[in-house]
């Protein structure tokens, strides 16, 4: 449940905190006050997508912070993967938007991506606007509906599944059965590539081998100097003593001072371990110069090998590794097309079983569609009938298609208003505020089906008067004792039934434009439902009927 938000330079809100209550939270105002901007900063803070045009001239950053309390069960896995702690049932979320672009976003003092942030947010708060009546409109959305009131889940995903395997074997058929002409040219292009690569037998570390020995062999006369120059150092030359000698004195020295005192041996013993490890590394020193395998190496054919091996890799893969791995490859897809007539004839059958397999999964799948588009039907004519439209008619329309990535429905919503009119297509036929309250007999529907504990209503009341507005006022209230409920609202009539009402007010300073929030009480109200049903003019009958309209509501009946 939303509980709490603070706006800060966002449009015309300069600074604004706002407390919302369980049940019905309505908030009106004006044309043009900035009922839509709360709207925009509750998308911004739940991860939609937004513009740095949305900070308040002269500006450099936005911020928008919410606080949640009872977050959804549902939710606590998604926090969980996300390392954020959330053991206190709560959730406070920022979302900074700056000119420059680098915006930040928070949740519980966490940092999160946009994309994790949008995540989380769709699990806290479900917002239907105006721009939802257009989506319901759109009629490859309509499926989705079904299959969320059919909880078709794992049969969606099984037949996808076979689906996607479907389509890769097709594919892979697909390239098989290339013409003749074709297969022969490739077949000579990996035969080509195969003997190049076979025949410079390639070793993995070959290359790093062959240039330490290149970088030896023209270092050689160094590498000799500097052998010669150790070997003087440990062993001595005519003119001075090497390090063995020394260490030699150096160990008789001290075994004369372990006759005195044998605290000297662990001395001693470490002396004659560096002897023989002296003695150990002049062997090698002049082993290596003695048995160099780059001693008598020829510099060009080093040369020459690198060469090649530069010029199979520009071809094949930059490393030895890449290289092989090419040639396994190749060799892998010219035996296919060798094989190529026995894989079709296999793939063939495979193909036909998973058809097959694909078209029971997708009759399965249809056939729990159907079934819940019947409830979902009678659902929604119950809805559209207590919101005034006795005659409605809401059909799922399905038609039988070839096998796609969603199975074998077409579906459309067909509605009539009237009686004695043939259902046609949402789109057609629909009027403003016949749109809204089908979207409102969905969004009740699916409340069952929708973990999010918040529900956001933006003037979906457009075209709607009279009766049918007090029937969706009560619907809203009657939604609201489950969930919370925020409304924008123009309508008296649905204004009167709020737990929390809340005004929006613009006003002028300083040459500059001010947004305020407020929480009305009982004569607030009174009055500023006694504006939205006479306008400027606030005269005695408006406020009685204002009163009038509250007390109706108050009093739970209609």
């Amino acid at each position: 449940m939303l509980s709490g938000l603070k706006i800060e330079n966002i449009a015309v809100i300069e600074h604004s905190d706002i407390n919302f209550d369980s049940g019905l939270n309505i908030l009106t105002g004006e044309t043009g006050a900035g009922k839509s901007i709360v709207i925009d900063a509750i998308n911004a803070v739940l991860g939609e997508r937004t513009s740095k045009d949305i900070i308040r001239t002269g500006c450099d950053k936005a911020r928008v912070t919410a606080w949640f309390d009872k977050i959804p069960d549902s939710l606590y896995d998604l926090l969980t993967q996300y390392d954020i702690d959330s053991s206190d049932g709560g959730l406070i979320i920022s979302r900074i938007i700056s000119s420059d672009g680098r915006g930040s976003c928070k949740v519980n003092g966490y940092p999160v991506t946009v994309t994790m942030l949008r995540e989380i947010g769709r699990n806290l708060i479900s917002i239907c606007g105006q721009h939802d009546s257009q989506f319901l409109l759109q009629k490859d959305c309509h499926l989705g509906f079904i299959d969320t009131i059919a909880n078709s889940d794992e049969l969606l995903d099984e037949y996808k599944s076979i689906y996607s395997k479907t389509r890769a074997i097709r594919k892979q058929l697909k390239s098989l059965l290339k013409n003749e002409d074709e297969k022969e040219r490739r077949l000579d292009m990996l035969q080509y590539q195969i003997e190049e690569i076979e025949q410079a037998d390639i070793h993995i570390g070959e290359k790093d081998e062959l240039l330490r020995q290149k970088n030896a062999i023209r270092n050689l006369e160094k590498i000799s100097g500097c052998i010669h120059k150790c070997d003087a150092l440990i062993n001595g030359n005519d003119e001075e003593s090497g390090a063995l000698s020394l260490l030699h004195s150096l160990s008789a020295c001290v075994s004369e001072l372990t006759g005195y005192d044998d605290s000297f041996s662990v001395i001693s013993d470490g002396v004659n371990d560096m002897i023989y490890a002296l003695s150990d590394y002049s062997s090698e020193i002049s082993s290596r110069f003695d048995d160099s395998e780059y001693a008598y190496a020829d510099i060009n054919e080093i040369e020459a090998r690198l060469d090649l091996l530069y010029r199979l890799s520009k071809k094949y893969g930059s490393t030895e590794e890449e290289i092989l791995e090419y040639l396994a490859k190749a060799q892998d897809e010219y035996g296919s097309i060798c094989n190529s007539d026995e894989l079709v004839e296999e793939l063939s059958e495979e193909l036909l079983e998973l058809e097959d397999e694909l078209f029971k999964k997708g009759c399965y799948l249809s056939d729990a569609r159907k079934t819940a588009a019947i409830d979902f039907e009678n659902k929604i004519k119950r809805e559209l009938n207590y919101l005034d439209m006795p005659n409605a008619q809401f059909v799922v329309d399905f038609k039988d298609i070839a096998a796609s990535e969603n199975g074998l429905d077409d579906v459309e919503f067909l509605f009539s208003a009237n009686a004695g009119q043939e259902p046609k297509s949402l789109q057609k036929i629909a009027s403003g505020g016949e749109l809204s309250r089908v979207m409102l007999a969905i969004r009740s529907v699916l409340s069952d089906t929708d973990t999010t504990t918040t529900v956001i209503f933006d003037e979906i009341d457009t075209g709607v008067s009279g009766r049918a507005a007090h029937k969706i006022a009560y619907k809203m209230h009657e939604l609201s004792k489950f969930k919370q409920v925020l409304c924008v609202t123009h309508l008296a009539q649905i204004a009167a039934y709020a737990d929390n009402h809340l005004y929006i007010e613009k006003h002028f300073s300083d040459e500059k434009t001010y947004t305020n929030v407020s929480t009305l009480g009982e004569d607030d109200r009174v009055r500023e439902i006694a504006r939205i049903i006479g306008g400027e003019v606030i005269t005695s009958n408006t406020l009685e009927s204002a009163k009038e309209m509250i007390e109706y509501a108050q009093s739970g009946s209609f």
